[in-house]
């Protein structure tokens, strides 16, 4: 018996000093624990730049994009027989490529597509009745143009079909906007809001002339024809949900460098709906720019290309924006600021209608276009005749 207790004490030590380790080391892992803790409090997880930014509610926000905005696309047939390769295709980017360095550094790039893109399975056809390769569109993507006007005095020119075949083309590029025809009603009453760098935007296109060529009955989608009732309901729609809205607008007297009593009272309607942006199309000459409140008009940006037949139908306008958008302590505003103007002109061999090139007028010389300065000085006095101050592109001596 006595033996048994000794046992037993001897014993007793060894777990002894095992218990004392275990508490040391449970005492450890929390002290551990603790360390870090407090250590992952003491140093947070920098951001992308390594500086740790504690950003408040109220902090003032900015936000910027640039635009610029450009006029008629206008395919006659001597275009497209420019731009044919011998595999039967079209290739009209050699057209663009003075320009192309301009527009395809603007956030959004806007021209309007005077001629259906109904493609060549239609049969390709020109001035009455317009019916453009779809590789035109290749070519304004290419140099960066992303807004597109659909609503032309053209676009029912060769029907349904043709309408149809341009959209299915259109909706399948990406990042494209177009507006003014669409493939049905609901399509034409949604899905016009967008956005570009934290700006939310809306892009309409209306037409106030057909050429008699109206979209069937029930069909209306198809070319978005201008009426008050139409403008308002549309622009109501989206105001309290944007920051911007513009609206293309295919108006006014062809070949005429003034402005119509009839522009003048759509410009002042859809200023008084909150339309920032009025963007003008059809009289195929450039016409003036101005403010009407805040409210940016122009009202004609002329041919962006075309093959017709004088100087000033050959003459068009690029005009850039600065679109500013201030969020502080809750309060947004937007202002549409510092537009500029540059004059374009587009050459062509006259006797063969060949070679096809955009110019921008400060890359003119007498060679290109005969006293081209005094043409600069004619159209640059047209632009500017109702905003003195617009800033334009100086043409630099030969």
């Amino acid at each position: 018996m006595k033996g048994s207790k000794k046992s037993k004490r001897k014993l007793k030590k060894p777990l002894k000093v095992l218990f004392a380790l275990v508490i040391l080391l449970i005492g450890s892992g929390c002290l551990l624990q603790v360390y870090f803790s407090f250590s992952k409090k003491e140093s947070p997880k920098p951001n992308k730049t390594g500086v740790q930014k504690e950003v408040k509610k109220d902090e003032k926000k900015t936000y910027h994009a640039s635009m610029i905005m450009v006029g008629d696309s206008l395919i006659h047939n001597s275009l497209y027989y420019d731009a044919k390769q011998k595999d039967g295709s079209y290739d009209f980017k050699p057209m663009l490529e003075l320009t192309k360095p301009i527009t395809s550094k603007y956030d959004l790039a806007y021209y309007n597509q005077e001629t259906v893109l109904g493609g060549t399975e239609l049969g390709l056809s020109s001035y009455p009745c317009f019916n453009s390769p779809q590789e035109v569109g290749d070519a304004f993507i290419d140099s960066g143009f992303n807004l597109v006007s659909l609503a032309t005095n053209h676009t029912m020119d060769r029907g349904e079909a043709a309408v149809l075949s341009s959209l299915e083309y259109w909706n399948s590029k990406e990042n494209v906007v177009t507006a003014g025809s669409y493939r049905s009603f609901e399509e034409r009453d949604n899905g016009h809001i967008h956005e570009v760098n934290g700006i939310k935007y809306a892009f309409f296109s209306y037409t106030t002339w057909t050429n008699g060529l109206v979209p069937p009955s029930g069909k209306e989608y198809l070319d978005n024809v201008y009426s008050d009732e139409l403008a308002k309901a549309d622009i109501e729609r989206v105001r309290d949900k944007v920051d911007v809205v513009m609206v293309a607008m295919h108006w006014g007297i062809e070949y005429s460098l003034g402005v119509s009593a009839s522009q003048e009272e759509i410009a002042n309607y859809l200023s008084s709906l909150g339309v920032d942006i009025i963007i003008g199309a059809h009289p195929h000459v450039v016409e003036p720019i101005e403010y009407i409140g805040k409210t940016l008009v122009i009202y004609s940006l002329g041919n962006y290309i075309s093959a017709q037949d004088s100087t000033e139908k050959l003459t068009g306008l690029m005009v850039s924006v600065d679109i500013n958008k201030t969020v502080d302590k809750g309060i947004t505003n937007v202002a549409i600021e510092n537009p500029k103007a540059e004059l374009i002109y587009t050459k062509y061999n006259l006797s063969g209608k060949g070679n096809f090139k955009v110019y921008p007028y400060s890359q003119l010389n007498n060679t290109i276009l005969p006293n081209y300065r005094t043409y600069y000085e004619k159209y640059k006095k047209v632009v500017t005749e109702r905003y003195p101050d617009l800033a334009f592109v100086e043409i630099g001596e030969e």
